[in-house]
C-alpha cells in the first residue's frame, strides 16, 4: 500500500529515491546511498556524474579546487596542473619521472660523465700529438746532423781539393816551360840599333810618371853614339821602329838606361837571387836576329871579383847581338841582363844581376 501521493513503484528507504516519481527536489532516478550520487540530475552543487563512495575518484566533475578530467589522490598532481614554482619536471608515484620532461637530477648526474669523457679524450688527443710532435723532433734533429755530417765532409773534401790545387799549381809553377816563358817576355823584348852597332834591349818596370816606357841594356851596347855625345838609338821589332834616349850610364857595371815615348808592358824583376841548377831562358837578337830565345840552367852566382860587382854565370848559348837581353827564370821574372861570353869557350855566360841594375837607377 502506499500513501497518498506516494509513487507506485517499490518503496524506498529513508533517503534513497524511488524509481518513480520522486518528491519536489528529489531526483527521479534509481536510490541512491547517503553520500552516492544519482544517476539522474544532481542536486545543486553535486557532481552530474555517476555516484562516488567516500575517497573514491568519480568521473565526472572534480569538487571545488580539483580539476575535472578526473579525481586524483591527495597530493598527487593532475595532468595539466601546474606544479610549484622551481619545479622544472614532473614526478609519480615513487618520484619515478613522467613522459612530460627529463629528469634535472639525471641530467645533472651525467654532466660529469661527460666532461670525464671529453677530458680523456683530449688527453688521448693532446698525447698523441706530444708523441708525434717528440718523434718529428727526433726526426728533424737526426736529419740536422747528418746534414751537418755531410757538410762537414764536404767541406774536408773542398779542402783536400783546394790544398790538391794548390799544390798542383806549385808544381806546375815549378815546371819548367821554356815556351809559355818566350810567349809572356818576347813583346817586351827589343832590338837596339846604336850606330852600327845593334844589341838587345827590355821593357822592364812600371811607367816612368811622365808617360812611356823604361828599358835596361847594356853599356857597351850604346857607347859608340853616347861617346859621340849623341842620345839617340831605335828600337825594333819586325817592321816597327821606336825612336829611345839615353837617360843613364854606368860604364863600370856595363849598364844604360833608355826611355821611349811608346807604351810598353815591362817585364817583372825577381826578388830572390838565383841558385845553381836553376833553369832559365835568354831571349835576344843574336847577330841581329830578332826573338831568339835559348835555355840553359844557372852554372854558379859569381860574387864581386874585381870590383865589377857580382855576376851570373849560365850555359845558355848568346852571340854578340845577344848582350843587353833578359835572362827570365821559370817564374817569367827578369834575374839579370846577360852581358858577355867566355871567348874560346862553349856554354860560359855571363849576365850582370838585375838588382844591380834596379839598385843603380832605382827601378823596379
Amino acid at each position: 500500500m502506499s500513501s497518498p501521493g506516494q509513487p507506485t513503484s517499490s518503496p524506498a528507504f529513508p533517503g534513497q529515491s524511488p524509481s518513480g516519481p520522486g518528491y519536489p527536489g528529489q531526483p527521479t532516478s534509481s536510490p541512491a546511498f547517503p553520500g552516492q550520487s544519482p544517476s539522474g540530475p544532481a542536486s545543486p552543487g553535486q557532481p552530474t556524474s555517476g555516484p562516488a563512495f567516500p575517497g573514491q575518484p568519480s568521473s565526472g566533475p572534480a569538487w571545488p579546487g580539483q580539476s575535472g578530467s578526473g579525481s586524483a589522490w591527495p597530493g598527487q598532481p593532475t595532468p595539466g596542473s601546474a606544479y610549484p614554482a622551481g619545479v622544472s619536471g614532473q614526478t609519480g608515484f615513487g618520484g619515478s619521472p613522467l613522459a612530460g620532461g627529463p629528469d634535472p637530477a639525471r641530467r645533472r648526474g651525467r654532466l660529469p660523465v661527460v666532461a670525464l669523457v671529453l677530458a680523456g679524450v683530449l688527453a688521448v688527443v693532446t698525447g698523441v700529438q706530444a708523441y708525434q710532435i717528440h718523434r718529428l723532433d727526433d726526426r728533424l734533429a737526426a736529419a740536422d746532423r747528418r746534414t751537418a755530417e755531410a757538410q762537414g765532409a764536404d767541406a774536408r773534401r773542398l779542402d783536400g781539393l783546394e790544398q790538391r790545387a794548390g799544390s798542383l799549381e806549385k808544381q806546375a809553377g815549378a815546371a819548367f816551360n821554356p815556351e809559355a816563358v818566350a810567349s809572356a817576355v818576347l813583346p817586351s823584348v827589343f832590338r837596339v840599333r846604336a850606330g852600327q852597332f845593334t844589341g838587345t834591349a827590355f821593357a822592364v818596370g812600371k811607367a816612368p810618371a811622365g808617360g812611356g816606357t823604361t828599358l835596361l841594356t847594356n853599356f857597351h851596347v850604346v857607347e859608340s853614339v853616347f861617346a859621340a855625345g849623341e842620345r839617340k838609338v831605335f828600337l825594333e821589332r819586325t817592321d816597327q821602329r821606336f825612336e829611345a834616349t839615353i837617360i843613364d850610364t854606368d860604364k863600370e857595371k856595363d849598364l844604360a838606361q833608355l826611355r821611349t815615348t811608346a807604351t810598353f808592358g815591362g817585364l817583372v824583376a825577381a826578388r830572390t837571387p838565383v841558385k845553381s841548377g836553376q833553369q832559365i831562358v835568354v831571349v835576344g837578337a843574336p847577330l841581329g836576329l830578332q826573338d831568339s830565345v835559348t835555355t840553359g840552367v844557372v852554372s854558379a852566382f859569381r860574387k864581386d871579383e874585381g870590383g865589377s860587382g857580382p855576376v851570373i854565370q849560365f850555359d845558355a848559348p848568346i852571340n854578340p847581338g845577344n848582350s843587353g837581353g833578359p835572362v827570365i827564370n821559370g817564374s817569367k821574372e827578369v834575374v839579370g841582363i846577360a852581358t858577355a861570353k867566355a871567348r874560346d869557350a862553349e856554354g860560359i855566360g855571363l849576365a850582370v844581376p838585375i838588382k844591380t841594375a834596379c839598385d843603380r837607377f832605382k827601378l823596379c
